[in-house]
């Protein structure tokens, strides 16, 4: 793995951040200074020095933000538009999205400052499951729920959701509630799309076993190592500012949004 990649993946910086470190001479791995980004290593089983002290990686945190609508999913945006890093006001250590809402989804999003975390809960191979309420236009009847359910193909690409459930109905509206387990591009909006029933209004509301439960808007907590035991079982980190207590943070934040 590239150097620059090793230290963002160990948490020390960001890939921006490390390369300047890199190049101005200000890394040294296993006591030799190295100033070629690509310079290829281990991370697992190297010692990094920056500016002639040893880089300790922050206990990693993992966070759930409840997302306000209006804002993307990305640390800036070249439209200008507001993020999810001008909502969340206070946080600790940098931190990462683990997979993404669009502009106009709401609702739970996990930020974590470990990468491999990351890229564990958002494989289709571990198929976390994330549950999402969905508003439609209209009045969604069986036959729409069966064709829902047994999947249907889109743009190329075969959608299935794990369930789905109505939860209320009329003639002008209907609720859904819908499980994925693949994070595909939109993928609610194109299974409503796809029976005839537009979103108007699209929130998650868990990913595995972590719950937005009451969490206000544009306000985070911290995910306690239960939570992603209960997540991930065995695959699960053992990682946590909060392990020993197992209680989350109390929700911080500007409430932006």
């Amino acid at each position: 793995m590239p150097l620059v990649r090793a230290l963002s993946k160990l948490g020390l910086a960001s890939r921006t951040e490390a390369h300047a470190l890199i190049t101005g001479a200000r890394v040294q791995v296993d006591g030799a200074m190295v100033t070629d980004p690509g310079t290829p290593v281990v991370p697992e089983r190297i010692r990094v020095d920056i500016d002639g002290r040893p880089a300790t990686r922050a206990a990693a945190l993992t966070i759930a933000f409840h997302k306000p609508r209006g804002v993307v999913t990305t640390r800036r945006d070249p439209e200008g538009r507001p993020t999810i890093y001008d909502a969340l006001g206070d946080v600790p250590t940098r931190v990462i999205p683990v997979g993404r809402l669009d502009w106009a989804t709401s609702g739970l999003l996990l930020l974590t400052s470990d990468t491999r975390l990351a890229d564990t809960l958002t494989s289709p191979a571990t198929g976390v499951p994330r549950v999402y309420l969905a508003t439609v236009r209209g009045r969604v009847e069986a036959a729409a729920l069966d064709r829902l359910r047994a999947g249907l193909h889109d743009d190329g690409e075969w959608l299935r959701p794990e369930g789905v459930d109505l939860v209320k109905a009329s003639g002008r509206e209907s609720l859904l509630r819908l499980t994925l387990t693949e994070g595909r591009n939109r993928e609610v909006r194109r299974l409503c799309a796809g029976v005839g029933h537009e979103v108007t209004r699209l929130r998650r509301v868990q990913f595995g076993a972590i719950t937005l439960g009451t969490l206000p808007v544009g306000q985070w907590r911290e995910v306690t190592a239960e939570e992603l035991q209960a997540t991930l079982g065995p695959r699960a980190p053992l990682t946590g500012r909060n392990q020993a207590t197992g209680r989350p943070r109390p929700p911080r934040g500007d409430g932006r949004g």
